[in-house]
Parts: structure tokens; sequence; C-alpha cells
């Protein structure tokens, strides 16, 4: 009968943290996309192409450096990001290291988990209006909690962006399509999203992302206000998001600062509805000379 309860415990204590597992579909994104809901795969550039659509890096003419560090509350994790983007070239590309650890709770027990995945992202410009491409990733998953095994291999992502106008982007992509290793925290899964920008420092977008193992959806949507001063940019930005799979609602938002020389961006994803989890992150870039943008940002 104990070993009973104790088991009835362990297994409670792990669906109580659910949200929290680890996901690389979630902590690959960094504050831009987190800000508006996660709803960039039809405008993704730099680092953010590396979570979202890697298609998306000839969208701009630039060469970035960028850092990031979060943290989520409900299982006291921390999330390193660090990247280096060049598409100033005729195959823009991008090269990155993600590194997620966690302490969650389990029956009173303190567990630990560490994501380890470093990769590259390649995209090519078809034509004016079309952009392929793919992403390349080596994970090692190490965790000390019940059922969950350590994992390492390769994965594979592939993306497609159609400027449909000047004003509308169309954006596609699977994460995890193929792998050398079948791991519950690389799922597979497929999104697209559109972005719609009325004016040039307004832009409005919206995502929606499957799970293909039939899991769930999970939709969001946001805008973005880009304020100007002489020599600064200010982003403004807000969203939300709604998940089937864990029967949860959030509200996401974020501000930033930027010049022709570096930028700052800080973000945070609320959960207010199915749990209490809340994130901060925060990201920092250096760029190296630009060039100009094929009609878009």
């Amino acid at each position: 009968m104990r070993s009973f309860v104790a088991c009835v415990v362990v297994v409670t204590s792990v669906l109580g943290v659910a949200h929290a597992e680890p996901d690389s579909l979630d902590d690959l994104l960094g504050p831009r996309e987190i800000a508006v809901g996660e709803a960039m795969r039809a405008s993704a550039t730099g680092a953010t192409a590396i979570g979202l659509n890697p298609a998306g890096l000839p969208l701009n003419r630039e060469l970035v450096f960028e850092g990031g560090y979060g943290y989520r509350q409900s299982d006291s994790a921390s999330l390193i990001g660090v990247s280096a983007c060049d598409s100033t070239n005729a195959v823009p590309g991008c090269f990155f290291y993600s590194y997620a650890g966690s302490n969650p709770e389990l029956g009173g027990m303190a567990m630990s988990r560490t994501t380890h995945i470093a990769g590259s992202s390649l995209s090519r410009q078809i034509t004016p209006r079309v952009m392929i491409g793919t992403t390349t990733k080596y994970f090692r998953f190490d965790s000390n909690v019940m059922s969950e095994e350590k994992k390492s291999g390769f994965s594979f992502d592939l993306g497609a962006t159609i400027r449909l106008t000047e004003l509308i982007n169309l954006g596609v992509s699977g994460q995890n399509l193929w792998g050398t290793e079948d791991s519950t925290q690389f799922p597979k899964a497929v999104g697209g999203g559109v972005l719609a920008r009325p004016i040039p420092i307004f832009a409005l977008s919206f995502d929606s992302r499957w799970k293909t193992d039939g899991a769930g959806a999970r939709y969001g949507g946001g805008a973005e206000l880009f304020l100007r001063s002489a020599s600064y940019g200010f982003p403004i930005r807000a969203g939300a998001i709604h998940d089937n799979e864990l029967a949860a609602t959030y509200v996401t938002g974020g501000i930033g600062i930027a010049n022709i020389k570096w930028g700052i961006d800080l973000a945070a994803r609320r959960e207010v509805k199915g749990g209490n989890e809340t994130m901060m992150i925060a990201s920092m870039r250096f760029y190296g000379p630009r060039m100009p943008a094929p009609g878009v940002q």
C-alpha cells in the first residue's frame, strides 16, 4: 500500500509540472517572437529564424551577433542562447548554441534536466518573393526525472517564406521532421503564419502550430508598433497564445531599443488560464555592416 501511495504521489507530481517539461519548440524562442505571441513564422529574421522558420533569413541584410537569457518560474529554468547570423551573402545562415537547465520539484525531491542544442540554419532566396531554408541541430538531453531517458542525436527543420505583396508575408515550417533519435523533448511539428504590415511602423501577425502526433495545436497572434527617433527605434509588442494540449492561455508583451550598432529586447509571458507559469527573457544584439533589405524589414 505504501508503494502504491508513493507511486501516486510521484505520478501526480510529474503531471503537475507538465507545463514546464522541456520542449525544443518553445525553449529555442527568443524575446521578439515570444512578445508577439510566438507569431513570427512569416517574418523570422536573425536568431528568430532559428526556432521558427529558417527561410526568413534573406528578408533583411545584416550581420548580427546575439546573446540572450530567460528564466521560467514554474520549474526554475534558465534558458541561454547565443547566435551569429549573416544574411549579407547569397546563402544567408546562422550558427547557434542553446542551453536549457531546470530544477523541478517532484514529490518533494529536487530533480534536474539539462538540454544542449547546437547547429546551423541556412536559407536561399529562390525568386524575389520565395525563400526556403533548413536548420540542422545536434542535441543532448540529460535528466534524472523518472521515466525521462537521456538522449542525443541530430534533428532537422525545413521552412518556406513567401512575400505575397510588399505588405503581406506567408510562412510555413516543420520542426524536427527527421532525426537520428526519437525524443519527446524534440517532437515533430508543422506550423504556418501570416504577417501584415499596413504601415511601415505597425505589423500584425498570426501563427498556428500542430504536433504531428496529434497531441494538440498552439495558436498565437500579436502586434508590433515600432516608434522611431532620430537615432533610435523603440518596438512595443503585445500578443496572446492558446495551447489546446495544455488547455492553457497566455498573454505576452515586450519592449526594446535599437540603433544601427546594437539592440536590446525584453519580453514576458504569463499564463492566465490553466496554470500560473511566468517567463521573462531578454537579449542583446550587436550589428556588423548592413545592406538594404529586399523590400521588407
